[in-house]
């Protein structure tokens, strides 16, 4: 396999890369962004071309397409899943790649921001990658890379699969989502047009990593209430929510229960987001854990921190909300463990060691399993996500996409 193959992956993702993708979280549209549509109608063409009948883009931005079965067996139906979207974090609009031949290990300066320096001091991962080529951003926009290797990946394979008719497979469907990274990626996906049984996402990072478990996650609001008045005639009768809404802040714990002081499978509290005037303010939390039971013990914590402030202005008001975002995906996935284990076979077969961690977030598989679809996540390479240093590894896309045509393979001969 792949001695006679020349990888196109690299090639796409360099394309991929230069086309505006970034979600809007602020949107309520579907797509959250017009310009997500651009990169989705790009790949139903590059899919028809290759011989893809069905390949289509639809109205809300998702790409499907089928590569038919080649085998006479009953194969359960595959779909491999990433999304064309990138994040708000950073910017996304004129992304200019680079491609680092033969990566000696030195520093890498950015050249639009010399500020921007990639160093194996701060990432280690990239002495993996000494010899070999790597990609970057310019430094004035994040690369993309997430989730674009794992598109680039998929269509890589396509391509594989569909100039190699002797890899026998059963059906195979790819599913291109828009706004992963806005938590809206499987807002408007259609599963019974799809018809897959399992599931696979192209959204991890390091090469042999495979994740099958996610952070349970909910959203939860604090609105508070003041009081107004004419700021001239305010004594003894202004109550300034925003003025509680920053004393709630400086409650929260500062050495636990947040992000920036928690890793492994620890949970936290994390607020995002602060909107207001002096009468009503509110501040946006996402809360996530592992174990999904702990989220209501997280919330009840964060609600018990605001009223302790709020008992100090007796005059003001308060309203805890929680939301459901998406749960941790092992719930599902314990329940099929061949999906998991036919991976773990196809990274084997690829020479590469399986590294099964939790993922300290979330991706469209945790929603698509709970859907219906059991739907781990494979590694693309992607490092340095959603910042101006990310970068990526082409010799870690392109064993991806080896390891997407072992893992058909491994389904076909084990139906």
């Amino acid at each position: 396999m792949f001695t006679n193959y020349k990888h196109t992956v690299a090639e796409r993702f360099m394309q991929y890369v230069q086309v505006d993708t970034q979600s809007n979280p602020q949107s309520n549209t579907y797509p959250t962004t017009e310009k997500q549509k651009d990169l989705s109608n790009i790949l139903a063409t590059e899919l028809k071309a290759m011989g893809i009948a069905d390949a289509h883009a639809d109205d809300y931005g998702y790409v499907y397409a089928t590569i038919p079965s080649n085998t006479d067996k009953q194969v359960p139906v595959i779909c491999f899943c990433s999304h064309v979207d990138t994040a708000p974090d950073c910017s996304g609009t004129d992304v200019k790649p680079i491609l680092h031949k033969d990566y000696t290990g030195a520093d890498i300066v950015l050249p639009d921001d010399t500020t921007q320096v990639l160093s194996v001091t701060e990432y280690p991962y990239l002495q993996q990658h000494i010899g070999a080529s790597i990609i970057t951003a310019s430094g004035n926009t994040l690369l993309g890379a997430d989730d674009k290797a794992g598109v680039s990946i998929i269509m890589d394979m396509a391509n594989y699969l569909t100039t190699h008719p002797e890899i026998k497979h059963g059906t195979i469907k790819i599913l291109f989502t828009p706004d992963e990274e806005v938590g809206k990626g499987t807002a408007k996906v259609d599963l019974q047009k799809l018809g897959a049984d399992f599931g696979y996402t192209l959204d991890g990072g390091e090469l042999g990593t495979l994740e099958d478990e996610t952070f349970s996650a909910d959203g939860a609001t604090i609105t508070v209430h003041g009081v107004i008045a004419h700021p001239g005639y305010a004594k003894n009768k202004l109550i300034n929510a925003l003025k509680i809404v920053g004393e709630i802040l400086a409650a929260l714990p500062t050495n636990e229960f947040s992000p920036e002081t928690t890793n492994g499978r620890e949970g936290f509290v994390h607020p995002v987001a602060i909107e207001g005037i002096a009468e009503k303010a509110s501040i946006s939390f996402i809360v996530r854990d592992f174990v999904t039971a702990n989220l209501t013990a997280h919330e009840a914590r964060l609600k018990g921190i605001a009223e302790a402030v709020l008992a100090r202005h007796p005059k003001a008001t308060m309203e805890f909300a929680v939301h459901e975002q998406y749960r941790n995906m092992k719930e599902v996935l314990d329940k099929y463990p061949q999906v998991a284990a036919n991976a773990a076979e196809a990274y084997k077969r690829a020479g590469l060691q399986v590294v099964n961690e939790p993922i300290r977030g979330g991706t469209d598989g945790s929603r698509l399993s709970f859907m219906g679809l059991p739907c781990p996540n494979l590694f693309t390479g992607m490092q340095a996500i959603h910042s101006k240093k990310e970068w990526i590894g082409v010799n870690d896309m392109e064993k991806a996409v080896q390891v997407l045509a072992n893992l058909v393979q491994v389904w076909e001969e084990k139906a």
